[in-house]
């Protein structure tokens, strides 16, 4: 075969590829094979093969070069066959024996191939070695040693901050707390051009800080992305609207309970991607909180329909049992959905929370301890442990789990709350004011309904402490936000009199009672505050 005739089969060969004809792929890049014996036309014969799902040949073809153990694409290749294979540990021995420290620095490689950390070939390229980290990662988390994978993922981001796949691993799937996540962060070297990456993967990891911080995050990314695309102005504009940065936006209002908010934007991004998953639990999640059981119906539905191995559909079906109070139905499939993704966090806490439910504390512990063993860097699980305990009035260990929930993620407001709540259950009142009032500074300016029995809590706290008027304070500021808290009106109705302010009292326990009539303490209340008005009128007399 003559050159100019092999050159022109290798353009129909990628030409086959990139038109997704396999077959066509295979058999004319083993004609050119045959022809030249080149290595990169047996690397672009066993690609072929690799797209044509043939992972057997594939992998015979590469083992019989003999450029497999000494060309790091051939060895690459080959591991990704064992991967498809499901060989794990075949896979990690073809890749060679390096090691990485907890950093993710790669210390050595016995075979003797050097291992650089710096960008390999031209600047569009993910660098192979950071390509091998990410392989190597996710062999050791199929063989469930998921502190080994954990380091390879953070040393395949640092190889190349490009290699997306590891970052997301790393935060999707809870393998680092939220000082981790920024340490490591901060440690990615970014080319002078993707500066707007690093702002953007700050915007991933940035859920629970504060209003202004995550904000902040948000506003210097657009004015990246401006940067960039300055000579393109539509094109900044569409980098604003990417729905991976929309569904983040998201998930930050839903983790401050702005869940109506959170819903519209899910809304509006499911319109344009139906199918974009990350969003979609967002949605999911924010219509369980709204108790929009139709919409969860017709999305479960759908999503069972369309990918019926996916763990996210049979969790959306047990969001919506979950919805409708019918947990038992709830827990089959939430069960189902680990079954078929074992590492699929909302699952877990789904569980727990299912269990919890009704009652059942000891199962509901154990689906969290589950969570919390697979998801170091997730704090709910631990947060929902120290929810258990406080159930059964174990406030010492509650407290310890709470203050174990705040190490791995200390910006969630929610964590304070429930310390809060636990020191005023010990008659610790002064440090439960500390708790109730840096949460109040963790959660938006713009508070909503989800803060009102916090700033309920802060009030009691500080009517303990006899701070009568910052009491009523907190308890009008929850006013503001329900008038439907039985406990708002009782405890503020019971701060004035404490106060002898015995109108402003007897009115706000008819209130009270307006809620809830057969309320023994209000009844009383209220009878004694009527003898204390009439009394204190007599005496004025």
């Amino acid at each position: 075969m003559r050159e100019e005739e092999v050159e022109r089969m290798r353009g129909v060969v990628r030409d086959c590829v990139s038109k997704h004809l396999y077959s066509s792929a295979i058999f004319f890049s083993d004609m050119v094979a045959v022809a030249t014996g080149d290595p990169a036309d047996i690397y672009m014969q066993a690609q072929a093969l690799f797209l044509g799902r043939q992972y057997r040949r594939a992998l015979h073809l590469l083992n019989s070069s003999q450029i497999v153990l000494r060309d790091l694409r051939f060895r690459y290749l080959a591991a990704k066959c064992l991967e498809e294979l499901k060989e794990w540990h075949q896979c990690l021995a073809m890749l060679g024996n390096a090691k990485v420290d907890e950093h993710g620095h790669v210390l050595s490689q016995k075979d003797g191939t050097a291992m650089y950390l710096d960008k390999d070939g031209e600047d569009h390229e993910i660098n192979i070695i950071s390509a091998i980290c990410f392989l190597r990662g996710k062999a050791y988390e199929a063989l469930e040693n998921r502190a080994q994978a954990r380091q390879w993922y953070k040393a395949a981001v640092k190889a190349d901050p490009l290699c997306f796949e590891a970052l997301e691993c790393l935060v999707d799937n809870y393998m680092l707390t939220c000082e981790e996540e920024s340490n490591l962060l901060a440690s990615l070297q970014f080319g002078k051009d993707d500066r707007w990456l690093s702002s953007f993967y700050s915007c991933l990891v940035k859920k629970h800080d504060k209003e202004h911080v995550v904000e902040a995050k948000f506003t210097e990314l657009e004015r990246e992305i401006c940067g960039v695309a300055s000579s393109n102005s539509s094109f900044s504009q569409k980098l604003k609207n990417n729905t991976d940065l929309l569904s983040r936006r998201a998930e930050y209002y839903y983790n401050n309970g702005e869940y109506q908010k959170c819903f519209e934007l899910t809304s509006v991004v499911l319109e344009r991607d139906p199918y974009h998953f990350k969003c979609t639990l967002v949605h999911l999640a924010a219509a369980m909180e709204l108790g929009r059981s139709n919409d969860l119906y017709l999305m479960s539905c759908n999503l069972v329909k369309d990918y019926p191995q996916k763990a996210l559909s049979w969790f959306a079906v047990g969001c919506y049992y979950y919805c409708i109070k019918k947990y038992d139905q709830s827990r089959r499939y939430f069960c189902k959905a680990t079954t078929l993704d074992g590492t699929f966090p909302p699952a877990w806490i789904g569980i727990g929370n299912a269990y919890a439910a009704q009652s059942e504390g000891e199962q509901a512990m154990a689906a969290f301890r589950t969570g919390a063993r697979l998801f170091p860097g997730c704090h709910l699980p631990t947060l929902y442990i120290g929810m258990e305990y406080m159930q059964t009035h174990n406030y010492k260990l509650a407290e310890q789990f709470f203050l174990q929930a705040k190490r791995i993620c200390p910006s969630d407001p929610l964590v304070y709350n429930e310390l809060g709540v636990v020191a005023y259950h010990m008659r610790e009142y002064q440090k439960a004011v500390q708790w109730f009032e840096m949460t109040m500074d963790c959660v938006p300016s713009s508070l909503s309904e989800m803060w009102e029995p916090t700033l309920v809590n802060l009030a009691h706290a500080l009517r303990k402490l006899k701070r009568f008027y910052k009491a009523i304070s907190c308890y009008e500021k929850a006013l503001a936000l329900s008038t439907r808290n039985f406990d708002t009106f009782a405890g503020l109705a019971y701060t004035f009199h404490l106060q002898d302010n015995y109108d402003a009292a007897i009115t706000y326990y008819h209130k009270a009672l307006w809620l809830d009539p057969n309320d023994q303490f209000c009844t009383e209340m209220l009878a004694l505050a009527l003898e204390d008005d009439i009394r204190n009128t007599d005496h004025r007399k």
